[in-house]
């Protein structure tokens, strides 16, 4: 009789978290944050990868998702360009120097649910020159690049942030090959260990760029010189490359968007690890000019991470709170604002890309939700839009990194585990 009530007991457990953990994931603005776990490693888990076969993500009633690209070479961010052509950025980066044991423990459990194809090191042009949502036309639009990430496009000039500087091409409408090698607008500093990628933002009139540049570490264990111009967001001149800190304390700022109509700046952050499975929340935030939102002294504001040396608590008084919790190890890649092309239900918010988590017991992410906004901020719950990325069968098909809204009434989404690019529109 107790074994009969305990089986029944954990299936209702399990109804209760959706099957996979995620009621344990508070979002919004004022998450309830538990108690931290010390002194045991993460949980380490990721699904076997499996093609998609005949299967796809599964996207609301009255859309439709759609293949427009295979067998790339790990895309990760995208960007529409002026006349609707969609750049993509392949490549894989970082270095697996000077790891410490624990770290190539966590390195090869995350590999198990990555691609092991070769990085492009390249920008990839589609087209779709008859409007049909066929892109016809696939050409390598320049080569040879260092782990491209971030791609921003103003005035005939497109710029992509590699893993160890921003670089720039000219541009005109309908170009499918840059005509030159690209010039170098800033050095950015390259990976050791933790967080290859650098995001990328343009301000709408094309003076500054901005970079988000991650962490060397979890928590500065490696010391606080590796970690010198990183965590931050960087603002960066177009013209001359001189760059100054632009907000700081942002342990790995994965994803930027400017946005509409008020031009202030917006991140996707993912958070530490090892503080257990339910800390610490990866946000969306609005990133204000010279805030600190509190790595590695603290997070979600003021709640100290005692882990950290030396402890500093002038700056923990000075940290500041995000916007809003998307949830702990959900690893969100991808952000994008959205525009009434998308339809009413997903008019005013932003589309965010959840990598996946690889160290929850219940892994959380491997979906692109939207974030509602009212009044120009987050309200709500998210929704899930794009999801079945790691199936109800255990097995992992896709992983969502960047996320584009094309004006024309679609979203791109890269997904670097089954290498293709997805495309969601509105049926008729």
């Amino acid at each position: 009789m107790k074994l009969a009530l305990s089986a029944l007991s954990m299936a209702l457990l399990l109804t209760a978290c959706g099957g996979d953990g995620e009621q344990t994931q508070a979002h919004g603005p004022d998450p309830k944050l538990p108690t931290p776990e010390r002194g045991l490693l993460p949980s380490m888990k990721i699904a076997q990868p499996a093609a998609w076969g005949e299967q796809k993500p599964t996207v609301p009633a009255g859309y439709s998702i759609s293949a427009i690209a295979t067998d790339l070479k790990i895309p990760r961010q995208s960007l529409v360009l002026p006349n609707g052509d969609i750049l993509v950025a392949e490549g894989r980066g970082g270095s697996a120097a000077k790891l410490k044991p624990k770290d190539v423990i966590a390195s090869q459990i995350k590999a198990k649910g990555n691609t092991q194809v070769k990085g492009g090191n390249r920008l990839t042009l589609l087209r779709d020159a008859d409007g049909d949502g066929l892109y016809e036309l696939r050409t390598v639009f320049a080569d040879n690049l260092n782990a491209p990430y971030g791609l921003a496009y103003a005035d005939g000039k497109l710029y992509v942030a590699n893993q160890d500087a921003l670089v720039r091409f000219d541009y005109r409408d309908g170009q499918t090959k840059a005509d030159a090698p690209p010039t170098k607008v800033s050095d950015l500093p390259a990976a050791i260990n933790h967080h290859w990628t650098k995001s990328l933002a343009i301000s709408p009139d094309g003076r500054y760029l901005y970079v988000g540049i991650g962490s060397n570490s979890n928590i500065t264990e490696r010391g606080l010189e590796v970690e010198t111009d990183r965590a931050m967001v960087w603002q960066i001149d177009a013209v001359s490359g001189a760059h100054r800190p632009y907000a700081t304390g942002l342990r790995n700022p994965t994803a930027l968007a400017i946005q509409p109509d008020s031009g202030q700046l917006w991140a996707v952050v993912n958070e530490r690890d090892e503080l257990g499975p339910d800390l610490v929340p990866d946000y969306l935030t609005s990133v204000k000019e010279g805030a600190f939102y509190g790595w590695p002294y603290s997070y979600w504001g003021q709640n100290v991470d005692d882990r950290v040396r030396p402890q500093n608590p002038q700056k923990v008084q000075a940290a500041i709170k995000p916007d809003y919790s998307l949830g702990s190890h959900v690893a969100a890649l991808g952000l994008d604002f959205s525009s009434a092309a998308m339809g009413e239900r997903f008019a005013e918010g932003v589309f965010v890309g959840e990598h996946g988590s690889w160290n929850r017991p219940n892994p959380v992410g491997y979906k692109v939700i939207f974030v509602p906004f009212r009044a120009g901020k987050p309200a709500g719950e998210p929704v899930d839009f794009a999801s079945g990325f790691r199936g109800k069968d255990g097995k992992t098909r896709g992983r969502p990194v960047g996320v584009t809204v094309d004006p024309r009434g679609a979203l791109i989404i890269a997904d670097d585990l089954a290498n293709t690019l997805w495309r969601v529109t509105r049926t008729p």
